[in-house]
């Protein structure tokens, strides 16, 4: 078939033309701000959750956990790493290693991102958790606090919302330092929370380096699961 002149608007995009150029930036960052940057913190804990998983599936059985772990998305099946795509093809490494990237907005199935010169790039998409752009309960204020009516919900009337926060938040594994920032605390408070928790058998803090790393421990998921007072082994 006869190929159609390009539009004038997008023929000065392909021209690379400075003026359209910026127009296209601006209108760019103008649709980010208003339907992205509101979610940033949201979206980069749902990123922060897939990688704290390979993390561990890392530190438990090395790189074979690590692509067993990434089903049902990708199949490891050695020496082949399987996925459906929409066309049939294959991709050899040939000694380039390989890149996963977790993607948040990649849906389905994975895209892959091939140079005979460059390392290859695998980018999947995380598992989002349900409910993930909802607000924290409304019970419980923004920075962790209880709220208005002075009442906690779930968790946090039974601990108090800020406690009830940092043992949610640390699932995924957090530092001090991240918890600060996360609930807009002080370190301070955040270490004297942890310590409660730590205490009750709820969290392990484990210091690697120059921080500390809380995660919660069975019994503390196991108090997750039910935060209603049903009995907890343990």
């Amino acid at each position: 078939p006869r190929s159609r002149p390009l539009p004038a608007e997008t023929r000065a995009l392909a021209d690379g033309r400075p003026q359209d150029l910026r127009r296209l930036g601006e209108a760019l960052l103008g649709y980010h701000r208003q339907a992205l940057a509101p979610f940033g913190p949201r979206i980069r804990e749902q990123l922060d959750a897939d990688l704290t998983v390979r993390a561990r599936a890392v530190l438990s059985g090395g790189t074979e956990a690590l692509l067993q772990s990434l089903r049902p998305v990708l199949r490891w099946r050695p020496p082949v790493l399987e996925a459906d795509y929409p066309v049939d093809q294959d991709l050899r490494l040939d000694g380039r290693g390989l890149l996963l990237q977790p993607s948040f907005f990649c849906v389905r199935t994975p895209i892959t991102l091939a140079c005979e010169e460059l390392t290859p790039v695998i980018v999947y998409p995380v598992e989002h958790s349900l409910g993930w752009a909802a607000d924290r309960d409304a019970s419980c204020g923004a920075d962790g606090t209880e709220g208005p009516d002075g009442r906690g919900g779930g968790l946090g009337a039974l601990m108090g919302c800020t406690r009830a926060a940092v043992l949610e938040d640390v699932v995924n594994g957090r530092t001090t330092g991240d918890l600060a920032r996360r609930l807009g605390i002080s370190p301070a408070a955040v270490s004297q929370h942890t310590a409660v928790l730590r205490g009750s058998g709820l969290l392990l803090s484990v210091r690697r380096g120059r921080h500390v790393l809380h995660t919660v421990t069975p019994k503390g998921l196991a108090l997750l699961d039910h935060p209603h007072g049903t009995p907890v082994a343990g």
